[in-house]
């Protein structure tokens, strides 16, 4: 009796456990630029700046951040992420490699459960199975090898863990886009995250924020796969007419009362009028911040009748601003900041 007992269990067990699925888990791409490790981000806020620490009870809906090596923008990501209030987040990255898989003109999400971060794993949020549900299957992609091999999220979410350990998230990737499908996917998206927001009685802001992900101006004659992007040249007053110019882009086009002409203006800015995959001004985030900006704000029509507004949280670059050290982290840079190579950072608020 026993022994047949024994077998039933066993039977059972072997039932139920063949059909537990298997966590899906993406894991560490970039262990030299971000912290890996709780250590290595302890040790990487320590060293933060205080000012950049200062406590912060104001509640932003979405900002923009950047995603560079920490010891370049450590501080900033600090400042920016201060305001994030939320415990689901948002993230809207850049695709930096969309070309390897020939990917453009969707939104890229991943069918992760959960991401590798220096405190334990990042749950996605089950919001994100909500959202597309609700939406269009022609407007996005499911796309993991993309979303591995990504880095300008995976830059985020260790700062956002180190305030909420319990935070989740929702990440999605913008490849090459035309600006008219960046107005068509985020109306969409916006509507999809609109129905799952007031049917499951969350408060964007308060419950739900999002976080754009961006690097500035890509700047110098040198280490750029042989491409020179310098128009102005590499001395000082050539580098410091680049960094005006990204400040005249920030005031015309970021600041203040967002709209959709302000949005379509920093596109102008950026992207290539004549080829859509191609820069005008070398920033990082052309196709993210734009979208992101599209989407918080219609968002933000929708649920409060209101356009978001934009304040400045910090604008820095590599060549600049003082590093925060690392190597005795075992970490590093993967990219030199010089004269001849340099990349500015930009933190933003939107309320």
């Amino acid at each position: 009796m026993n022994f047949r007992l024994s077998i039933v269990c066993f039977f059972i067990f072997s039932v139920v456990f063949a059909q537990q699925p298997e966590e899906r888990t993406r894991h560490f791409h970039d262990s030299i630029g971000f912290a890996k490790h709780a250590w290595q981000m302890d040790s990487i806020y320590a060293r933060i700046a205080s000012e950049d620490k200062t406590a912060n009870h104001e509640i932003y809906k979405a900002v923009i951040n950047p995603h560079d090596d920490y010891t370049y923008a450590g501080g900033l990501y600090a400042r920016t992420l201060s305001g994030i209030q939320a415990s689901t987040v948002i993230l809207v990255g850049v695709a930096h490699r969309a070309k390897n898989y020939d990917l453009a003109d969707q939104l890229i999400f991943g069918d992760f459960d959960n991401w590798e971060a220096p405190y334990g794993k990042v749950k996605i949020s089950a919001l994100r199975e909500k959202i597309l549900k609700n939406l269009d299957p022609e407007v996005y992609i499911v796309h993991d090898s993309m979303m591995q091999l990504e880095h300008s999220l995976e830059a985020i979410v260790p700062f956002l863990q180190k305030k909420d350990k319990n935070v989740e998230i929702i990440p999605v990737l913008v490849p090459y886009m035309k600006f008219s499908d960046m107005q068509q996917f985020s109306e969409e998206l916006a509507r999809a995250t609109k129905e799952v927001l007031i049917t499951e009685q969350l408060e964007f802001g308060q419950d739900v924020a999002i976080v754009i992900s961006n690097d500035a101006i890509h700047y110098g004659s040198e280490d750029w796969g042989g491409s020179d992007l310098a128009p102005f040249g590499t001395d000082s007053i050539g580098n410091a007419r680049a960094h005006q110019k990204d400040e005249k882009i920030i005031e015309e086009t970021l600041k203040g009362t967002l709209s959709e002409e302000k949005i379509k203006q920093f596109n102008q800015y950026t992207v290539d009028e004549n080829n859509y995959k191609q820069y005008e001004w070398t920033w990082c985030g052309r196709y993210s911040v734009p979208f992101g900006l599209l989407f918080a704000n219609k968002l933000n029509m929708m649920l409060n009748h209101q356009n978001l507004n934009g304040s400045l949280l910090g604008y820095r670059s590599s060549l600049y601003n003082e590093h925060i050290p690392v190597t005795d982290l075992g970490m590093g840079t993967t990219a030199p900041a010089k004269p001849t190579h340099w990349v500015a950072y930009l933190g933003m608020s939107y309320q």
